[in-house]
Protein backbone atom coordinates (compact mmCIF):
# COMPACT_ATOMS: atom_id res chain seq x y z
CA UNK A 1 0.00 0.00 0.00
CA UNK A 2 0.98 3.69 -0.68
CA UNK A 3 1.69 5.47 2.25
CA UNK A 4 -0.84 8.05 3.25
CA UNK A 5 -0.46 11.33 4.11
CA UNK A 6 -1.81 13.59 6.49
CA UNK A 7 -1.21 17.62 6.45
CA UNK A 8 -1.10 19.60 9.34
CA UNK A 9 -3.43 22.40 9.58
CA UNK A 10 -1.23 24.03 12.39
CA UNK A 11 1.03 25.30 9.64
CA UNK A 12 -2.18 26.77 7.45
CA UNK A 13 -3.34 30.41 7.39
CA UNK A 14 -6.28 30.07 10.20
CA UNK A 15 -7.57 33.18 8.17
CA UNK A 16 -8.68 31.24 5.25
CA UNK A 17 -9.16 27.92 6.94
CA UNK A 18 -11.91 26.83 4.87
CA UNK A 19 -9.73 27.45 1.66
CA UNK A 20 -7.37 25.04 3.07
CA UNK A 21 -9.20 22.15 3.77
CA UNK A 22 -10.92 22.91 0.64
CA UNK A 23 -7.58 22.57 -0.97
CA UNK A 24 -6.74 19.40 0.92
CA UNK A 25 -10.19 17.70 -0.10
CA UNK A 26 -9.38 18.19 -3.77
CA UNK A 27 -5.14 17.10 -2.91
CA UNK A 28 -4.80 13.09 -2.50
CA UNK A 29 -4.60 13.88 1.68
CA UNK A 30 -5.41 10.38 3.29
CA UNK A 31 -5.99 12.17 6.51
CA UNK A 32 -6.55 15.98 7.96
CA UNK A 33 -4.15 16.09 10.94
CA UNK A 34 -5.31 18.83 13.92
CA UNK A 35 -2.82 19.33 16.48
CA UNK A 36 -4.77 19.90 19.86
CA UNK A 37 -2.53 21.78 22.72
CA UNK A 38 -3.22 23.06 25.92
CA UNK A 39 -0.03 25.34 27.03
CA UNK A 40 0.01 22.60 29.92
CA UNK A 41 1.40 19.40 28.69
CA UNK A 42 3.11 21.36 25.69
CA UNK A 43 4.50 24.96 25.84
CA UNK A 44 1.98 26.25 23.32
CA UNK A 45 -1.97 26.65 22.61
CA UNK A 46 -3.16 26.16 19.23
CA UNK A 47 -7.36 25.53 19.21
CA UNK A 48 -9.48 23.30 20.63
CA UNK A 49 -13.75 22.31 19.82
CA UNK A 50 -14.99 24.68 18.24
CA UNK A 51 -12.17 24.88 15.40
CA UNK A 52 -12.02 20.70 14.90
CA UNK A 53 -16.06 21.84 14.66
CA UNK A 54 -15.44 23.77 12.05
CA UNK A 55 -12.70 22.42 10.33
CA UNK A 56 -15.12 18.82 9.91
CA UNK A 57 -17.40 21.02 8.53
CA UNK A 58 -15.77 21.45 5.22
CA UNK A 59 -13.90 18.40 5.49
CA UNK A 60 -14.21 15.50 3.14
CA UNK A 61 -10.89 13.63 4.41
CA UNK A 62 -11.24 11.78 8.34
CA UNK A 63 -9.88 14.12 10.83
CA UNK A 64 -6.76 12.33 12.56
CA UNK A 65 -6.95 14.46 16.27
CA UNK A 66 -3.45 14.59 18.03
CA UNK A 67 -4.52 15.57 21.67
CA UNK A 68 -1.55 17.29 23.13
CA UNK A 69 -2.93 17.86 26.11
CA UNK A 70 -3.00 16.55 29.77
CA UNK A 71 -6.18 14.90 30.98
CA UNK A 72 -7.29 13.74 27.74
CA UNK A 73 -9.82 11.35 29.04
CA UNK A 74 -11.98 14.00 29.51
CA UNK A 75 -12.08 15.33 26.02
CA UNK A 76 -12.73 11.98 24.33
CA UNK A 77 -16.26 12.17 23.90
CA UNK A 78 -16.37 15.79 22.78
CA UNK A 79 -13.46 14.82 20.57
CA UNK A 80 -15.29 12.57 18.58
CA UNK A 81 -18.60 14.39 18.75
CA UNK A 82 -16.41 17.21 17.09
CA UNK A 83 -15.74 14.91 14.11
CA UNK A 84 -12.27 12.85 15.01
CA UNK A 85 -11.98 10.10 12.99
CA UNK A 86 -8.80 8.92 14.76
CA UNK A 87 -7.82 9.98 18.34
CA UNK A 88 -4.05 9.81 19.29
CA UNK A 89 -3.33 10.31 23.01
CA UNK A 90 0.15 10.69 24.52
CA UNK A 91 1.59 7.83 26.67
CA UNK A 92 3.11 10.68 28.88
CA UNK A 93 -0.09 12.03 29.63
CA UNK A 94 -2.25 8.75 30.45
CA UNK A 95 -1.90 6.74 33.81
CA UNK A 96 -4.13 4.19 32.15
CA UNK A 97 -3.34 3.64 28.51
CA UNK A 98 -4.84 0.38 28.14
CA UNK A 99 -8.35 1.87 29.65
CA UNK A 100 -7.77 5.29 27.27
CA UNK A 101 -7.48 3.27 23.93
CA UNK A 102 -10.65 0.81 25.22
CA UNK A 103 -12.62 4.15 25.75
CA UNK A 104 -11.48 5.94 22.06
CA UNK A 105 -12.26 2.88 20.72
CA UNK A 106 -15.60 2.61 22.15
CA UNK A 107 -16.63 6.18 20.93
CA UNK A 108 -16.27 4.30 16.98
CA UNK A 109 -13.00 6.30 16.55
CA UNK A 110 -9.63 4.86 15.60
CA UNK A 111 -7.25 5.23 19.00
CA UNK A 112 -3.68 6.48 18.42
CA UNK A 113 -0.96 6.88 20.84
CA UNK A 114 1.77 9.32 20.70
CA UNK A 115 5.24 9.18 21.58
CA UNK A 116 7.75 12.14 22.32
CA UNK A 117 11.40 11.93 21.57
CA UNK A 118 12.61 10.34 24.74
CA UNK A 119 10.30 7.81 24.59
CA UNK A 120 10.43 4.20 24.24
CA UNK A 121 8.59 2.39 22.06
CA UNK A 122 9.13 -0.95 24.06
CA UNK A 123 6.53 0.58 26.39
CA UNK A 124 4.07 0.01 23.98
CA UNK A 125 4.30 -4.10 23.96
CA UNK A 126 1.56 -4.51 26.05
CA UNK A 127 -0.86 -2.86 24.56
CA UNK A 128 0.62 -3.07 20.94
CA UNK A 129 -2.17 -5.04 19.60
CA UNK A 130 -5.40 -2.48 21.38
CA UNK A 131 -3.39 0.52 19.53
CA UNK A 132 -4.46 1.09 15.61
CA UNK A 133 -2.06 3.94 15.06
CA UNK A 134 1.33 5.12 16.90
CA UNK A 135 2.15 8.82 16.24
CA UNK A 136 6.38 8.71 16.91
CA UNK A 137 7.12 12.37 17.11
CA UNK A 138 10.41 13.52 14.95
CA UNK A 139 10.09 16.87 16.73
CA UNK A 140 9.81 18.12 20.62
CA UNK A 141 5.63 18.62 20.55
CA UNK A 142 4.22 22.52 20.64
CA UNK A 143 5.39 23.89 17.91
CA UNK A 144 5.86 23.75 13.89
CA UNK A 145 8.81 23.91 11.62
CA UNK A 146 11.50 22.20 13.85
CA UNK A 147 14.43 20.10 12.86
CA UNK A 148 14.05 16.32 12.06
CA UNK A 149 15.65 14.27 15.36
CA UNK A 150 17.51 11.25 12.96
CA UNK A 151 16.89 8.79 16.04
CA UNK A 152 13.56 8.67 15.21
CA UNK A 153 14.69 6.10 11.53
CA UNK A 154 15.72 3.67 14.36
CA UNK A 155 12.45 4.17 16.72
CA UNK A 156 10.12 3.08 13.66
CA UNK A 157 12.43 0.07 12.54
CA UNK A 158 12.46 -1.48 15.88
CA UNK A 159 8.55 -0.46 16.33
CA UNK A 160 8.03 -2.30 13.31
CA UNK A 161 9.35 -4.99 14.89
CA UNK A 162 7.32 -5.08 17.82
CA UNK A 163 4.11 -5.09 15.43
CA UNK A 164 5.49 -8.16 13.30
CA UNK A 165 6.21 -9.65 16.67
CA UNK A 166 2.87 -9.87 17.93
CA UNK A 167 0.85 -9.88 15.04
CA UNK A 168 -0.69 -6.41 15.13
CA UNK A 169 -1.46 -3.92 12.18
CA UNK A 170 -0.64 -1.07 13.59
CA UNK A 171 -0.26 2.18 11.54
CA UNK A 172 3.45 4.08 12.03
CA UNK A 173 2.66 7.81 12.15
CA UNK A 174 5.53 10.21 11.90
CA UNK A 175 4.95 14.05 13.38
CA UNK A 176 7.68 16.52 12.74
CA UNK A 177 10.03 17.93 10.42
CA UNK A 178 9.07 15.67 7.58
CA UNK A 179 10.18 16.69 3.85
CA UNK A 180 10.90 15.17 0.44
CA UNK A 181 14.60 14.22 2.00
CA UNK A 182 13.43 12.10 4.67
CA UNK A 183 10.33 10.63 3.57
CA UNK A 184 11.83 7.94 1.54
CA UNK A 185 13.69 7.08 4.59
CA UNK A 186 10.75 7.13 6.52
CA UNK A 187 9.26 4.90 4.78
CA UNK A 188 12.16 2.91 3.92
CA UNK A 189 12.08 2.23 7.69
CA UNK A 190 8.92 1.42 7.96
CA UNK A 191 6.59 4.55 8.13
CA UNK A 192 2.85 4.04 7.44
CA UNK A 193 1.69 7.96 7.70
CA UNK A 194 3.48 10.85 7.45
CA UNK A 195 2.36 14.45 9.03
CA UNK A 196 3.60 17.44 7.06
CA UNK A 197 3.15 20.43 7.78
CA UNK A 198 5.16 23.59 7.03
CA UNK A 199 6.36 21.37 4.14
CA UNK A 200 3.39 21.46 2.08
CA UNK A 201 1.77 24.91 3.16
CA UNK A 202 4.81 26.94 2.69
CA UNK A 203 5.24 25.23 -0.74
CA UNK A 204 4.25 26.88 -4.20
CA UNK A 205 2.28 24.43 -4.74
CA UNK A 206 0.54 22.46 -1.76
CA UNK A 207 -1.31 19.94 -4.06
CA UNK A 208 1.79 18.60 -6.19
CA UNK A 209 3.61 18.51 -2.98
CA UNK A 210 0.97 16.23 -1.35
CA UNK A 211 1.15 14.28 -4.50
CA UNK A 212 4.53 13.87 -4.57
CA UNK A 213 4.54 12.43 -0.84
CA UNK A 214 1.83 10.47 -1.39
CA UNK A 215 4.18 8.67 -4.56
CA UNK A 216 6.78 7.96 -2.33
CA UNK A 217 7.39 4.57 -2.60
Amino acid sequence: MSVKIAPSILASDFANLQKEIEMLNASETDYIHVDIMDGVFVPNISFGLPVTEAVNRHAKKPLDVHLMIVNPDQYLEAFKNAGAAIISVHYEACTHLHRTLQAIKQLGCKAGVALNPHTSVELLKDVINDIDLVCIMSVNPGFGGQKFIDNTYAKVKRLKEIIFEHGATTEIEIDGGVNKDNAPMLRAAGADVLVAGSFVFNSSDPIQTIKALKSIE
